[in-house]
């Protein structure tokens, strides 16, 4: 048994090969060879060698000889006698190395033997092809940037645990090069509907993260404590009643690309911790905000996907436009046709009438888009427009796999929203579906002071009746419409569910880099106090 084998891991926990690994470290500094130096400068990344040589010949690059300075992290490494090969990756692309004996020395050979997979290298070199025709750096001067001490994931055959992947990104990233392009394409979305909405004249600005109030949404809250002013604090749910404050104030076209936080279940669907982009716009109404939702959506298809034809769940999703505009009552009608159930527009029009079909019409056996039952008994102690909300949940939402916006909710549970001057218990909001997911969701925003006040009210009656989502009442936001608003649209877009769509994943953990999980025992270690 060596000496390696007994020798405890550098770190209580860490697998035994990094002992392995710590022990070649040392031995690189017995050499005066600094494991961890500061910097290297490099003329090329991987990619620009690719891109600049690949189309060169043997023969061509030897006329040529192009001197090149590369560095990536090894990914495998061979050796045959005096000569050995690696294959460098710097994320973007992978080359290999050419390394002889007799052109980069004794000791430079003997580093590379204390290489491992997993190591930073830089190598100084010309760009050539070898005898079998692979584009390569030949090496004339190695330089070790970063020895690694634990071992690459799964030999870089890939990573399938998805709780490492998800508690762990540094190896999902290392290990599936299609989690970066995921990655590298919602950095993409968000930068064009920045850009987007900057070519439109809006301005970008940043509201409070810690609130007094938790306003802008129907959520439950994450709660925190200010220890110097002594205050409770809320975690933003929504920037919303902030970004309308902005446009009392004259500021006629904001945005905010912002985290929200909210706390309530985890899903495919849903995170506590998410990203959204919200837009406000004085002297336009919902529909012109539908318009331009609809033209920020597919600027941001055309900048990863420019067929505008996409596949979620191998199945085709078309973005093509116009979108499709439907009122919910009408996608319920849908909905129900499409199960095999028998439900009318009159009897959704119809308070009474639609709770007598609930008790005697809607058939055993039903179950919604998520595979749970729809029962008389769960509609029981609904308000009306509640019950529209919820059975558009249960009848029809899934279905929607084309953009499309659902229009005319009840306001009843708009509390934010203006109601259509034609019909008090509807609002002028929508909601934009794609692939069975609500993405957007926007409204002509209410400037009636003294009805908003009267909306919160009533919010904060059903919040002493049990719910604990209701609006709070903010009388600050009051006191602003009190100054004015003028007529004014505004829309929040869900990024993560947008980004799961046009990069084909199927759980919103895939498309945020940290998503949030239960700690596991290295984490926990951490939070101890000695």
């Amino acid at each position: 048994m060596s000496e390696s084998d007994t020798q405890a891991p550098p770190v209580p926990g860490w697998p035994a090969e990094s002992a392995r690994r710590a022990e070649k470290a040392e031995a690189l500094r017995a050499l005066g060879v600094n494991p961890y130096p500061n910097a290297y400068a490099r003329t090329h990344e991987l990619g620009a060698i690719v891109a600049d040589f690949g189309d060169k010949s043997l023969e061509e690059l030897e006329t040529l000889a192009p001197a090149a300075r590369i560095a990536g992290r090894v990914v495998s490494k061979r050796g045959q006698g005096k000569a050995s090969f690696a294959t460098l990756s710097d994320g973007e692309a992978r080359l290999q190395v050419y390394v002889r004996q007799d052109v980069v020395g004794e000791d430079a050979y003997r580093l590379l033997g204390l290489v491992d997979e997993g190591d930073f290298l830089g190598v100084e070199g010309v760009v050539m092809r070898t005898r079998r025709g692979e584009l390569s750096v030949q090496a004339r001067g190695l330089t070790l940037l970063s020895k690694a001490l634990l071992p690459p994931p799964a030999k870089w055959h890939g990573l399938a645990d998805v709780e490492v992947r998800y508690r762990r990104r540094y190896l999902d990233l290392m290990a599936n090069p299609e989690v970066r392009r995921t990655f590298v394409s919602r950095s993409a979305i968000v930068a064009e509907l920045r850009r987007s909405l900057d070519a439109r004249g809006y301005i970008e600005v940043e509201t409070p993260m810690m609130q007094p109030i938790a306003g802008g949404a129907a959520a439950r809250p994450f709660v925190t404590h200010h220890n110097a002013l002594g205050i409770d604090l809320f975690l933003r749910i929504a920037p919303e009643l902030y970004l309308k404050r902005l446009v009392v104030g004259g500021l006629q076209r904001v945005y905010e690309i912002n985290r929200n936080f909210r706390n309530e279940g985890i899903s495919s669907h849903h995170n506590p911790e998410f990203t959204m982009l919200e837009f406000y716009t004085a002297y336009v109404d919902c529909d012109r905000v539908m318009s331009l939702t609809e033209e920020l959506i597919l600027a941001a298809v055309d900048r990863v996907a420019p067929s505008r034809a996409v596949t979620y769940r191998e199945r085709p999703l078309s973005c093509a436009a116009p979108f499709r505009r439907v009122p919910m009552k009408d996608a319920i009608v849908a909905g129900a046709r499409e199960r095999g159930v028998a439900l009318d527009r009159a009897t959704l029009d119809d308070a009474q009438g639609l709770g007598r079909w609930l008790k005697a019409g809607l058939p055993a056996g039903l179950v919604n888009g998520k595979g749970a039952p729809v029962t008389a008994e769960s509609y029981a102690d609904l308000s009306h427009g509640k019950r529209i909300a919820q059975l558009f949940e249960d009848l029809a939402e899934q279905g929607l796999w084309e953009p499309t916006f659902i229009t005319d909710f009840p306001t009843e549970i708009s509390p934010l929203s203006k109601a259509r001057p034609d019909d008090p218990a509807t609002a002028e909001r929508f909601e934009l579906y794609v692939a069975g997911m609500e993405v957007a969701n926007g409204f002509s925003e209410l400037n009636d002071p003294i009805e908003q006040r009267n909306r919160f009210l009533d919010q904060l009656e059903a919040r002493a009746h049990g719910d604990d989502e209701a609006h709070q009442m903010d009388e600050d936001f009051v006191r602003a419409l009190g100054q004015g608003l003028p007529p004014t649209g505004g829309c929040g877009v869900g990024i993560d569910r947008l980004v799961m769509v046009l990069t084909d994943s199927p759980s919103i953990r895939d498309v945020i880099l940290f998503p949030l999980m239960r700690p596991d025992a290295d984490q926990m270690q951490g939070t101890t106090e000695e």
